[in-house]
Parts: structure tokens; C-alpha cells; sequence
């Protein structure tokens, strides 16, 4: 897709709300249900999770104890915001929460960050290293 279409079909996520988190051999999912359709973006690296109003300056990581409570306690929480940007990343803003994918250049772990699938349109967006809003990774 061209510039500014990803984030066309990212505001797509936007009203949504988080239904399930899915742990892959080598990936996650997060499914979400929007306007009678069940969009979900997989995750090639594990995204951070970011309160909104918290005391912490650093985000919840994959190595952090409970990391996989706290991304099932954001379950059921409505999509406010969702957004990709060169150096930021795609950003997923909750209810109580940010979810995070912007990954070190040590966490890639493949030709893809993340991709996002599953509208009745068959609409769908991939993010690579180096390209779009991932450019600071080449």
C-alpha cells in the first residue's frame, strides 16, 4: 500500500474493541472486533505496552514479569487511536494503555514487523523493516 493508506486502514481499528490475545509459536495476534468484522494484527515482534497515566518511564516488555497478564487485562478495552510514524512506530492507544510496536533493530527476527488482516474487504497492511513508518530500521 502507499504512503497514508496504512493509516487508513489502521483507523479502521478505531471504535474496536480488543478481544483476544493469542500467543504464536513465533508471532502474537491480537484479534479485535470492529463494525461487524474481525480484524487482527500480528505481531513478528512483541510490541510493548505503555500505561497511560503511569508512574514507570519504561513500558511493559516481553521480558518483563507478567507481561502476558498485562496484555490480557487490556482485553476488552476500546481502540481510541491508532497510528504508524517513521521513528514511533505503529501505536495502538486503549482505554488504560498503549500498545507499542517499534522494535530495536536486535529484535528483528524476520522480514516482517507486524502485518494487519482479517477485514470482510480482504484489506490488509504490512510493515517491513527500513520501509514506510518503520524507515529508521533500514
Amino acid at each position: 500500500m502507499g504512503e497514508g493508506q496504512d493509516d487508513d486502514l489502521l483507523t479502521r481499528l478505531v471504535g474496536g474493541e480488543l478481544y483476544s490475545v493469542q500467543f504464536v509459536r513465533d508471532n502474537m495476534q491480537l484479534h479485535f472486533e470492529s463494525l461487524g468484522e474481525a480484524p487482527y494484527l500480528t505481531c513478528y515482534v512483541m510490541p510493548e505496552i505503555r500505561g497511560l497515566q503511569s508512574e514507570r518511564a519504561q513500558g511493559i516488555t516481553e521480558s518483563s514479569p507478567g507481561y502476558a497478564d498485562a496484555l490480557r487485562a487490556l482485553i476488552g478495552e476500546e481502540v481510541r487511536a491508532a497510528t504508524a510514524a517513521s521513528g514511533t512506530g505503529l501505536t495502538l492507544q486503549l482505554r488504560t494503555s498503549t500498545i507499542i510496536v517499534n522494535p530495536a533493530p536486535t529484535h528483528l527476527v524476520g522480514p516482517e514487523i507486524a502485518m494487519l488482516s482479517g477485514f470482510s474487504d480482504r484489506a490488509w497492511m504490512v510493515w517491513r523493516p527500513g520501509e514506510d513508518d518503520f524507515a529508521h530500521l533500514a
